[in-house]
């Protein structure tokens, strides 16, 4: 069925990648224009559509820094519902900014963070709003080539190559392969842990870095549960009696499930896809569910992606609240590469930022 699907949808995909390529040519020609602004632009995106980790590697990037340079973070603002410009504020939730933007507001108070739909409108009012501004971040924005970003990350999954992957229909990427020659940086994200350094090589030789480009490996490394509502110290005592609920609106919802077995076996799951707004229905599944099961403590466990939509959602009931846990990953940057990953981006901020 997978291999009759991708022959139906081939010729689709030859069309979509032609288009794509004309367009990158009247970009590279100046036909079509790039706007660039005097102050440092990191991208971060891929080339395949969803799951490869930007928003946990835009966090990252973020976590160093704010601590040197005034910061913003301009997203699209997938599935909000508003349009136009916008800056978060005290009243900002995942309908007004996007899950994502608002996950990382709340994460990261000290960053500016802004949603708009055109990205050279979206810089050009943030410096209107925030003169002082020493660097912007922008997410998902690899194919956003009306505007000029200084320094570009290039992210993909290490369980799908951008390499080994075809344009969408048929596949998942949104350009060429050769689009990654525009990358300063590339990361192959959720790696295991115990990749080793032959892997690594045989992933380098793959993808063919030229000399300008420095390739990283990253993994996710997952923190202690936190709770979506309430107490921010409050604690999720789990025991191997313990019944867990993964309730999860995103691309990749297994490697969650399976760090969870390693503390209880009594795992069940309520899957959404990507991005998904909880509905009343959708709710009331999760009520039914968690009342099904049949243990004296049992718990919600949700990503702070869906989390950010969960306390947006006015209908979600107050007795499950208590329940309701997110659980944070984190960037982990490999092969002893963490200081040479932050380096590199910072020395491009220092390099260009108008405070020098």
């Amino acid at each position: 069925m997978a291999k009759l699907k991708y022959i139906v949808l081939y010729p689709f995909s030859l069309l979509y990648g032609l288009v794509s390529k004309i367009r990158n040519i009247l970009f590279d020609k100046d036909i079509l224009r790039s706007e660039e602004f005097d102050i440092p632009i990191i991208s971060v995106g891929n080339l395949a559509v969803g799951g490869t980790g930007k928003t946990p590697h835009t966090e990252y990037i973020l976590s160093f820094l704010q601590n040197k340079w005034k910061t913003a973070m301009l997203s699209r603002g997938y599935k909000r519902k508003t349009k136009g410009f916008r800056p978060a504020n005290a009243s900002a939730n995942a309908n007004t900014i996007g899950d994502e933007p608002f996950q990382i507001h709340q994460k990261f108070p000290d960053v500016t963070v802004a949603v708009c739909e055109k990205r050279v409108q979206g810089v050009s009012k943030l410096l209107e709003l925030y003169p002082d501004l020493q660097a912007v971040v922008l997410d998902d924005a690899f194919q956003h080539r009306h505007i000029k970003a200084g320094f570009s990350i290039l992210l993909t999954d290490y369980s799908r190559l951008y390499i080994d992957d075809f344009y969408l229909p048929s596949g998942r990427l949104r350009e060429s392969k050769k689009g990654s020659r525009r990358a300063d940086i590339i990361v192959v994200t959720k790696c295991p842990a115990t990749i080793g350094r032959g892997k690594m090589e045989s992933i380098e030789s793959k993808l063919k870095p030229n000399g300008q480009q420095t390739l990283f490996f990253s993994s996710y490394d997952y923190k202690e549960l936190k709770p979506v509502f309430g107490q921010s110290d409050k604690k999720a005592m789990i025991t191997p009696d313990t019944g867990i609920l993964v309730v999860a609106g995103i691309v990749s919802p297994q490697p969650m499930i399976e760090y969870l077995r390693q503390f209880s076996s009594h795992i069940d799951s309520l899957l959404f896809p990507d991005h998904h707004s909880f509905s009343p229905d959708d709710i009331d599944a999760i009520t039914k569910k968690i009342g099904a099961m049949n243990h004296t403590q049992k718990i919600i466990v949700v990503t702070e992606k869906d989390a950010a939509r969960i306390i947006s959602n006015p209908d979600y009931p107050n007795e499950l609240k208590s329940k309701t846990f997110a659980l944070p990953i984190q960037v982990k940057i490999l092969d002893n590469k963490e200081t040479l990953f932050t380096e590199k981006i910072e020395r491009y901020v220092r390099e260009n930022s108008r405070n020098r």
